[in-house]
């Protein structure tokens, strides 16, 4: 028998984790399990998780007030920027970097899908792949002091000084319920989505 390599889905969709196709992936079934996956394990205060569709929501504000011209296919692209984590979880970066090269080849593959199923190119542009990048990394540091326990001088040290100022997103750090978390990032999307692909 051999090992099964597809996850199945609330949509009914079966997804191929190894060879994704972008006709297997559903926004429904991305809003569902990036709000119910965790950042830093689970390591934050509160009494909800802070979820991956929360982060997602809070680097697409980041790169959205940092880039005012931006248009909306780049702002989607910054909200599904970790969409492959509704399949395969969040890891955090040290581990991701122990694994190595099979793990960032099959979340590749995944994002590839993603973008192509919302009618973006396969792969970020150079420029915009860094913009983004930048907007996670402010995010990263928001969420490292205000809900994992570093210390500014810290998190400066892995995440570098933020652009931003924290007041402008302290709404976004807030955990929300899982249900919360799915609802925005769905509105987001369909704010962002000029192609109609939902």
């Amino acid at each position: 028998m051999s090992a099964r390599a597809w996850q199945r889905m609330l949509s009914g969709r079966r997804l191929d984790l190894i060879d994704p196709s972008a006709l297997d992936v559903e926004i429904a079934d991305i809003a569902h399990g990036l709000a119910r996956v965790a950042r830093w394990n689970g390591q934050t205060k509160g009494p909800e998780i802070f979820s991956v569709a929360q982060h997602s929501l809070l680097v697409e504000a980041i790169f959205a007030k940092t880039d005012p011209a931006a248009d909306r296919a780049a702002k989607l692209g910054a909200l599904l920027h970790d969409a492959p984590e509704y399949v395969i979880g969040d890891m955090i970066s040290p581990f991701k970097a122990a694994i190595g090269g099979e793990y960032k080849e099959v979340e590749r593959r995944l994002l590839a899908a993603i973008l192509l199923r919302f009618g973006l190119k396969a792969s970020f542009a150079p420029n915009l792949a860094k913009a983004i990048k930048a907007a996670d990394r402010d995010s990263a540091f928001f969420e490292a002091t205000e809900l994992a326990g570093f210390a500014p001088a810290e998190a400066r040290k892995f995440f570098g000084k933020p652009r931003v100022a924290l007041s402008d997103f302290a709404l976004y750090l807030e955990p929300w319920r899982p249900e919360q978390a799915q609802a925005r990032f769905l509105a987001r999307f369909s704010e962002l989505d000029a192609f109609g692909s939902s």
